[in-house]
């Protein structure tokens, strides 16, 4: 019915700024002429596929829409023939929709590894984020599983996106890095690392498209209409995803790629996905092999970490450690392996060593730093500050003293945080609600 709010099969996704997004999650085909072997709809799998037109996919966003089921499309796609052509029908919806249907609402486009620079180029301007999935963090795993794919059809659109954004941004009189709600400033640099703090728009090496040069690179007069919209290009920014567990890597390699990702590419966000058993293959894990959630929960933390509080990867993890602690996360357990850093008195520590208290995060450490300004700070103050005193108890001292008489030992320490997390943590890996994706082969009355 019209108004609607809610609606099986719409993905949420959630903005920078915390608002959620509800879009419509589409393959615009399942045929695909790869070969994945993670993959449910690979070539060699006996399945029904079928494939959206254009005009269909813009009915069905339009019409979800209407009801406010949506307020977005994100659309991806199997390999249909080639990714030139899967790459051209996905823009030709798309341009329809902007054009045609005259939709501006939020647009997620995952580009086809291997296709044109000029296509690529097209959907940044028609969509609102574009993406390129890396799947795995290495080459050896790609050549184990996705035969068809490469390090270097992943990495070299992702540096022709990137340096496009740059360049648009820098046109428009903005800094050629992505603007990140919440960042704080004087982190860029240890975050992102001089090389992309200032980057060079130039360089011999780049795959990027000038500016001045998209009227010449146009091919046809349909994809002059990208170029006439003044859109700016995928203003949303990049983002890449990577499958968890169907591979042998460890927590280390994936954060470090993860680091890399973002310091090279200079990413919006990289996304972890717990490998889900569907098919029989020797280099997969068997049937019925439990999802990784626990582990992809805490990657994400890292993630956070990295993005936000100026974390390295090799301070989270180290060579002979190189797993997460799944019952702790990981700011927790970085603090608890480094107690000679602890405790940090509150009204004298610095920004950044406030910032890798566990219970303390950005918004935590500016209410300290100017509360501190005007009085002392104590316990009560803190738990109005709404600092989650639970954690960060352990830590820290105000005006010299503990929140309680607790030793300064690991396995205590530990043993209380793991205490605090198991339900959520029972919660993550044994969800209340089973869900399911639906497809155009399903019975309707069972869907229902």
């Amino acid at each position: 019915m019209l108004g609607n709010s809610c609606a099986a099969g719409i993905c949420h996704a959630f903005s920078s700024d915390g608002r959620c997004i509800s879009l419509l999650k589409i393959l615009m085909t399942n045929h695909c002429s790869y070969d994945c072997k993670y993959c449910k709809n690979r070539r060699s799998n006996d399945i029904p596929r079928a494939t959206f037109t254009p005009e269909e996919i813009c009915t069905l966003t339009i019409e979800f829409y209407k009801r406010n089921y949506i307020e977005g499309l994100f659309l991806s796609s199997g390999v249909l023939g080639t990714p030139d052509n899967t790459m051209e029908k996905m823009c030709e919806a798309l341009r329809m929709l902007r054009t045609t249907y005259k939709f501006n609402g939020y647009i997620h486009v995952k580009a086809i590894p291997g296709a044109s620079q000029e296509l690529i180029y097209s959907a940044g301007l028609l969509a609102d984020r574009i993406s390129i999935n890396m799947e795995l963090p290495t080459q050896d795993s790609l050549v184990l599983l996705a035969p068809n794919k490469s390090m270097t059809t992943i990495l070299n659109p992702m540096n022709q996106i990137s340096e496009t954004i740059a360049q648009h941004r820098v046109a428009i009189g903005k800094s050629a890095l992505m603007d990140r709600a919440g960042i704080n400033k004087h982190l860029v640099n240890s975050i992102f690392g001089p090389e992309v703090a200032n980057k060079k728009l130039e360089s011999k090496n780049s795959v990027s498209i000038p500016l001045q040069s998209t009227t010449t690179m146009l091919m046809n007069p349909a994809e002059a209409i990208d170029a006439r919209l003044k859109r700016p290009f995928a203003g949303a920014g990049q983002s890449t995803q990577m499958i968890i567990g169907a591979t042998s890597e460890t927590d280390l390699q994936l954060i470090r790629t993860t680091q890399n990702l973002y310091k090279s590419f200079d990413l919006k966000r990289v996304f972890f996905s717990g490998y889900i058993p569907l098919n029989e293959d020797d280099a997969l894990p068997s049937l019925g092999t439990p999802v990784p959630l626990l582990r992809e929960h805490r990657l994400y933390q890292a993630d956070w970490l990295l993005r936000f509080y100026g974390y390295q990867a090799d301070e989270l993890l180290t060579e002979e450690n190189p797993f997460f602690n799944a019952q702790i996360d990981p700011k927790c357990d970085w603090a608890i392996r480094h107690l000679d850093q602890f405790p940090v008195e509150v009204n004298t520590a610095s920004y950044d060593m406030l910032l890798r208290v566990p219970g303390i995060g950005p918004t935590g450490v500016k209410r300290i730093m100017s509360a501190r300004r005007y009085s002392y700070i104590n316990f009560e103050m803190l738990k109005k500050m709404r600092i989650v005193l639970k954690r960060a108890q352990y830590f820290i001292t105000c005006n010299g003293k503990m929140l309680n008489k607790i030793p300064l030992e690991q396995q205590f320490i530990t043993r209380c945080i793991a205490n605090d997390e198991q339900k959520d943590n029972l919660l993550i890996t044994q969800p209340k609600e089973e869900f399911h994706q639906m497809n155009l082969f399903t019975d309707f009355a069972f869907a229902q």
